[in-house]
């Protein structure tokens, strides 16, 4: 399996201070780039109570509403701008999903870190996240253990009797574990006391608790785990650690107290963690999961199953903390906050199950006397020879041997095709649970993610789906993978990101003369200098990947493809004002889309179509043409077109005289931009609604939202960012 970089966020503080490096952990220089924060603590304090706060809004079953998610992110945002230097945020941004060690001064560990957000990703969401702490506290002089083959595991539930979805979450655990046999799992449930948790501890690798905890917050080292007869302190887990190994691995889903399970988070919460993690870590435990709550047996048996599932099978542990994460939100979406309440205290690429090499074939000289084969023993060993090769190429070529996956697959397409999503969803997560190299799972699924908005999910799955093609050394995949990357960033208006991907799909592809994937590398390029406003450049690039696609059109996806690039032309020949090219273009991608089965396609197609009727003025028909792609949109849930879809019913209102129409509809995109971080549109929008109150001579207004559209332009580098610089001065 190959190894993900790691990198390290090393932040110190003084004073008012924040000293930060952000480095690559193989390549640590004796220079290091400092940069420095002036930090507001007062404030920050503020943001993190307000965190807190949303967080304690969740519902009984910790679920939080749409508007609560929208306050996190807000808060999220804030705490990424106070605490971190530009030329961090700059390198932060340009990483993929790396492990990221964040080595922290001890002042600092009440900052919920891992819910720090560049306005897309969620830290813990984008990196396998750990913390490492400085501390001023000498540690005992603990070894780590060394790892079995078949790590021993202890799972602890229920040790109070009281907890009975903390015994389910174990049983559930455990079941789990046994059936896939790469750990050898004993379980204890209830009537736990602590003689026999204290002389059994050092003979595990792993230990499991699912209980109850009582942190302290005046006096850490008294924060401790409650069993049957009493507590087991942090004091009491160092003295163990003194004589022996403690478990490498130490994973703690517990409530606050035994009296209070439904107790509200204060702001002491992170720092309580961390005393007892503290406890652990310094008694020589290489790394602690622990959770700020008490997580609802539902999602903690879930999270739990996949963080253990992915070190199995030979993932870093902080990509099996983030795994989980994700597949809490997959199956629950954001508003289930439990994926925000865990924390890794510990190196994140450190692996439990590393892969084993083969050791290399000794080649021996002495003589050896080989058996003479009679010719029907040659038969059959050449037979047998054959069909080995022919297994061999087999499991080398198609993606899986076994038929009931591509039933699933097929099933699962569909779905998309009808706009079903959560089907969808249902069918891949259950292909990639079991076969995670079946490639087309990670892609469509990703798909179905950008349809409905999820750019954070379908950017992880696209990373996904690129690793997974190279461990499979599935070159045309990994093409692919690049190019959907690039999509993402390209679609967030991360112009250098989505270029640097498009870039590597063309180089790979050109490299390994895959067809298919170079024209549609230069297609998307292209469309990325038609952003830019080089028309000249995007006209080459599509002349070049439609002479690809035409040359090999028996292909359905070549044919696919240049659909796409007739289309692209068609809107290069509309910015022409050359309408009658346009539109032949136009029909010439919708036939093909049309005798290819790709209906959700032709949504653009009606958009694109209307907007050249609105040019010539002919308004029924530009309605008509909207209509029909705005009902395929909702009838595919297809969010993001949808986001583009009503900024341009609310240009047609607005230049039609219906003002109020066209406010309507511009505030319906801003919502869906909002939400699924649409900056591109959302900046159109706001640069469009700009104007028109500026038409109304409603001056104020018009002034609000043309700075709106200038901040983001400010960050996506296109040349709208000089127009609506100037509109604004001309308000002055």
């Amino acid at each position: 399996m190959p190894e993900q970089n790691t990198w390290i966020l090393e932040i110190t503080c003084q004073d008012r201070h924040l000293s930060m490096s952000l480095y690559e952990k193989e390549q640590v220089s004796t220079l290091k780039v400092i940069s420095t924060v002036i930090a507001d603590f007062s404030r920050i304090e503020h943001i993190n109570q307000e965190i807190i706060t949303i967080i304690n809004k969740a519902s009984q079953e910790r679920l939080l509403n749409n508007d609560s998610i929208d306050e996190l992110r807000k808060n999220a945002r804030l705490l990424y701008d106070l605490l971190l230097s530009r030329q961090v945020k700059t390198r932060l941004s340009s990483l993929g999903s790396v492990n990221l060690l964040l080595s922290l001064d001890e002042r600092l560990i009440s900052i919920p870190w891992e819910l720090l957000s560049d306005g897309r990703d969620f830290l813990c969401l984008k990196f396998n996240l750990g913390r490492s702490i400085r501390t001023q506290v000498f540690p005992i002089q603990s070894q780590y253990r060394n790892i079995p083959i078949r790590p021993r595991m202890l799972i602890l539930a229920n040790p109070t009797g009281d907890l009975k979805s903390a015994y389910q979450e174990g049983l559930y655990i455990k079941n789990r574990l046994i059936k896939r046999g790469k750990i050898s799992v004993d379980f204890k449930a209830q009537d736990v006391d602590s003689n026999y948790m204290c002389k059994n501890l050092r003979d595990y690798d792993i230990i499991h608790f699912a209980g109850h905890c009582e942190y302290n917050t005046q006096n850490p080292e008294q924060s401790s785990w409650l069993l049957s007869d009493g507590r087991v302190s942090a004091r009491d887990f160092l003295a163990l650690g003194e004589s022996a190994s403690l478990p490498s691995i130490v994973f703690v889903n517990a409530c606050q107290s035994a009296c209070a399970t439904n107790k509200l988070l204060d702001s002491h919460i992170q720092s309580d963690v961390y005393g007892l993690a503290q406890a652990f870590l310094f008694a020589g435990v290489r790394h602690y999961i622990g959770s700020f709550w008490r997580i609802e047996d539902s999602f903690s048996g879930e999270f739990a199953e996949e963080f253990y599932n992915q070190i199995t099978v030979g993932h870093s542990v902080g990509q099996a903390v983030r795994s989980a994460r994700l597949r809490l939100i997959r199956q629950y979406e954001t508003s289930a906050i439990a994926w925000a309440g865990y924390v890794l205290y510990g190196d994140p690429s450190f692996v439990l199950f590393p892969a084993v090499s083969k050791p290399a074939a000794v080649s021996h000289k002495a003589k050896v006397r080989l058996p003479v084969l009679t010719k029907r023993k040659a038969i059959l060993l050449s037979l047998a020879l054959a069909i080995i090769t022919f297994s061999f190429v087999l499991i080398r070529t198609l993606p899986t041997l076994n038929p009931k996956t591509y039933i699933l697959f097929y099933q699962a397409k569909q779905f998309y095709t009808q706009g079903n999503n959560a089907k969808v969803i249902i069918l891949l997560d259950k292909i990639i649970s079991k076969e995670p190299l079946y490639l087309s799972a990670w892609r469509l699924r990703g798909d179905v993610y950008f349809r409905l908005g999820k750019f954070s999910d379908a950017l992880g799955d696209y990373f996904d789906y690129a690793r997974f093609s190279e461990r499979k050394g599935d070159y045309k995949h990994l093409a692919q993978a690049y190019i959907k990357i690039a999509w993402i960033y390209h679609m967030w208006g991360d112009y250098e990101k989505s270029e640097e991907f498009y870039q590597k799909a063309l180089n790979l592809s050109s490299r390994q003369q895959d067809k298919l994937n170079e024209a549609d590398a230069m297609a998307r390029l292209a469309v990325w200098h038609i952003d830019k406003g080089n028309y000249e450049a995007a006209f080459a690039l599509l002349m070049k990947s439609s002479e690809i696609n035409r040359k090999m059109n028996s292909d359905p996806e070549h044919r696919f493809n240049l659909a796409c690039d007739y289309f692209n032309i068609a809107f290069l020949y509309t910015e022409k004002d050359d309408y009658s090219t346009a539109k032949e273009f136009y029909i010439e991608s919708k036939e093909i889309f049309e005798n290819l089965g790709e209906i959700p396609e032709l949504s653009d197609y009606y958009f694109n179509m209307g907007e050249i009727a609105l040019f010539e003025k002919e308004y029924d028909l530009a309605l008509a043409f909207y209509q029909k792609g705005l009902a395929l949109d909702k009838q595919l849930n297809h969010r993001f077109n949808l986001s583009s879809d009503y900024w341009m019913l609310g240009e047609f209102y607005w230049q039609t005289g219906k003002l109020d129409e066209a406010e309507s509809y511009f505030k319906e995109a801003i919502t869906i931009c909002q939400k699924i971080n649409n900056y591109p549109v959302l900046a159109g929008v706001y640069y469009d609604l700009g104007l028109m109150f500026k038409e109304r001579g409603q001056i104020q207004k018009a002034r609000e939202f043309l700075s709106e559209a200038i901040n983001l332009y400010k960050n996506i580098d296109t040349p709208d960012y000089q127009d609506a610089q100037q509109e604004y001065l001309a308000l002055e």
